[in-house]
């Protein structure tokens, strides 16, 4: 019998795992953990360990843990807890009871590897890093053993106290675990379990110098939190032998139902760097305006862009878990927002490159109000309000002094409609010294507002424009992808694949209902793209729009 509803399960390994294992009774209850490294913002590749951790939690009604793996406190910082927080709650997501940090096992960990040291498992070691990856050996060649090796367990707990006591610079020595010099994984051949750094802690202040390694962390502090299943990328694959190794010489993690390491693929999303070092130089050198950049794939970005968190969570759930390593289509991710915005995206019109259109016969100072929809397929939506007048902005594509049939815009001599208002002829333009229209003059059909011409004429262009006595000013960020090439990771510099049309600004015209638009909300603007205000830049007097995505995949 199934321990979840099958309706919202989606089928994968993992999932068959655990319900095996509650079938089995080896547990009895699902308990995960999302663990983030706080030296950076959350990118889209830890939005899938966010839906997989909190998604399965949830749906076997178990928990899920937030801990923040906290052993590195040179690259950490409070700003990182902090953006973490808020956008694991801004997916959708709660974590079971207080935020975890490892830190709050420093004290533990030091009296395990006090244990480990006792029975001869692990041991100081004064080789400098030069000579540790000298001793370590190769893949095909086994490494060698440290001539601190076989020192006493007395002699070490000494040496650890004194580590501890902060008598050792850093880089001067290290514990490690006494495993095997000559193991086919490279991880087993005695790897630092402590190091030396004499750094503030955002959490434990300086209360100490020596710092647990990861490895070493991990697998305890799941252990410690009684994590059911652990779930990791594969790059831990190996990793995973060197997890089972310290929790089975450990006393206290002797339990048949403890916790087991199981790996999933990570994500790989074309065009974009899935590593948060490398996410982090695009920072620091100011290549990109900040983590929360549009460009960038953190889920802060991304956001600020205008994707919601149901389009992430939706692109989580079709790209699946496996244990294959593959490349996805970024136009996948652009296919689940647009689809939501299509549906629930409200409608308006801008102009991003204005040009004037004078309408030569319609009453100089009169401005009337119509009515438009706010999306075309759902009245429950009801209506917005628009003005009409004698002036005008239309987009400088949309009109043409001469054109063959297919162009279905505005053409001189020829008609269109105006979206939700009337239809007008081009009779004719001005042009600037540069041969750059500058106004366009046209008639309007007064008994055209809603219908058809009444003599049969076919008119088969609909262009967007906005009123020039209301429309507001405002600047729109075209934003495109980062990178030029696929697959940026493997490019020699980031320099040789970045785009430099990543982001294009045009300075337009909104019509008057946008001016309080609220930040991150998203609108259809009409024939342009999804856009919505950027969170950080636009106000009422001084709006900025963000292009979310394209109204169709441009690769199609």
């Amino acid at each position: 019998m199934s321990h979840v509803d099958s309706e919202v399960r989606p089928s994968n390994f993992i999932r068959n795992i655990i319900d095996e294992d509650l079938e089995s009774g080896k547990h009895t209850s699902v308990h995960t953990r999302f663990p983030p490294e706080p030296n950076g913002f959350l990118h889209i590749g830890h939005a899938k360990s966010i839906c997989l951790n909190f998604g399965i939690a949830k749906d076997y009604k178990g928990q899920c843990n937030l801990r923040f793996d906290d052993t590195n406190p040179e690259k950490e910082d409070i700003d990182y807890v902090h953006s973490i927080q808020d956008d694991v709650k801004w997916l959708g997501f709660e974590w079971s009871g207080d935020i975890r940090y490892s830190s709050n096992y420093f004290d533990q960990l030091h009296g395990y590897a006090v244990e480990l040291i006792t029975k001869g498992l692990a041991y100081v070691c004064f080789l400098n890093s030069e000579e540790t990856r000298e001793y370590r050996g190769t893949l095909k060649a086994p490494g060698k053993n440290s001539p601190y090796r076989e020192s006493s367990a007395a002699e070490n707990l000494e040496l650890f106290e004194k580590m501890r006591r902060g008598e050792f610079k850093e880089g001067e020595c290290s514990l490690r675990a006494k495993i095997d010099m000559a193991s086919s994984f490279m991880c087993m051949r005695d790897p630092i379990i402590y190091r030396i750094r004499f750094a503030h802690h955002h959490q434990t202040g300086d209360k100490w110098c020596i710092y647990p390694m990861y490895d070493f962390t991990h697998c305890i502090s799941d252990a410690i939190e009684n994590i059911s299943h652990s779930l990791c990328t594969l790059e831990f694959q190996d990793n995973r032998r060197l997890y089972d190794w310290v929790l089975d010489h450990l006393d206290d993690f002797q339990a048949p139902n403890r916790t087991r390491q199981y790996e999933f693929s990570r994500l790989n999303l074309e065009y974009t760097l899935m590593s948060k070092r490398k996410l982090n130089d695009l920072v620091t050198r100011e290549l990109v305006h900040g983590w929360d950049d549009p460009r960038m794939p953190t889920l802060a970005g991304l956001r600020r862009r205008g994707y919601t968190a149901a389009s992430i969570r939706e692109f989580c759930l079709r790209i699946g878990v496996t244990k294959q390593d593959n490349m996805v289509e970024v136009a996948m991710l652009d296919a689940c927002i647009r689809e939501e915005l299509n549906d629930n995206a409200p409608r308006a019109m801008a102009v991003i490159n204005p040009v004037k259109v004078i309408i030569e016969n319609y009453p100089q100072g009169q401005v009337e109000t119509l009515h438009a929809p706010i999306h075309p397929s759902k009245d429950e939506f009801g209506k917005r309000e628009i003005t009409f007048g004698r002036e005008l902005f239309i987009d400088a594509d949309d009109f043409r002094e001469e054109a063959n049939k297919k162009y279905k815009r505005l053409v001189q001599g020829k008609e269109v409609r105006l979206r939700n208002a009337y239809v007008i002829k081009a009779e004719r333009c001005d042009k600037d010294a540069e041969g750059n229209i500058t106004t366009i003059y046209c008639t309007y059909d007064d008994e055209t507002l809603g219908v058809n011409p009444s003599d049969g004429r076919k008119v088969k262009g609909v262009i967007h424009w906005v009123e020039a006595s209301s429309a507001k000013p405002a600047e729109f960020r075209l934003y495109n992808r980062l990178f030029i090439d696929a697959n940026p990771a493997g490019a020699e510099t980031v320099e040789d694949v970045l785009n430099p049309d990543s982001l294009v600004v045009k300075q337009g015209l909104v019509e008057a209902g946008l001016v309080n638009a609220a930040a991150e909300k998203a609108y259809q603007f009409e024939r342009e793209g999804y856009f919505c205000a950027d969170s950080k830049d636009s106000t009422p007097d001084s709006l900025v729009f963000n292009l979310t995505v394209a109204l169709r995949d441009s690769s199609q």
